[in-house]
């Protein structure tokens, strides 16, 4: 569990729980129904767009004979690592930028760390 969890660190535990269902061959239909899930929340989890909950966590980890506790602490790495990219956001000095040059996106919803080079080729 250990190297499972260090591989992982930082990474959204539905996008692990897919990698797991992928080497052992399972579709994802089929474990969500096995588990008693919808296969859409199952689906919504394995594309990072949900979070775990305890209740669907203790089903997974039984089904997949993984050691309990440990897709609850990948989300809270995960949880996190979105934190502190959200608090240590590096803004540049927007005054010297015009809104006009990001027409086709929302201004205030720009990632400047992680989107640099586009931004730098727009200017």
């Amino acid at each position: 569990m250990n190297s499972l969890i260090q591989k992982c660190k930082g990474i959204h535990p539905g996008i692990v729980l897919e990698r797991l269902l992928n080497k052992k061959a399972i579709s994802q239909r089929a474990f969500a129904l096995s588990i008693g899930e919808h296969p859409q929340t199952l689906n919504t989890i394995t594309k990072g767009r949900r979070r775990l909950n305890i209740a669907l966590v203790l089903k997974i980890e039984e089904k997949l004979n993984l050691e309990e506790g440990s897709l609850p602490l990948l989300q809270t790495y995960y949880d996190i690592k979105e934190q502190k990219s959200k608090s240590k956001q590096n803004t540049p000095d927007l005054k010297l930028l015009r809104k006009v040059l990001f027409w086709d996106t929302d201004f205030d919803k720009i990632d400047w760390q992680e989107q640099s080079t586009a931004v730098i080729i727009r200017v």
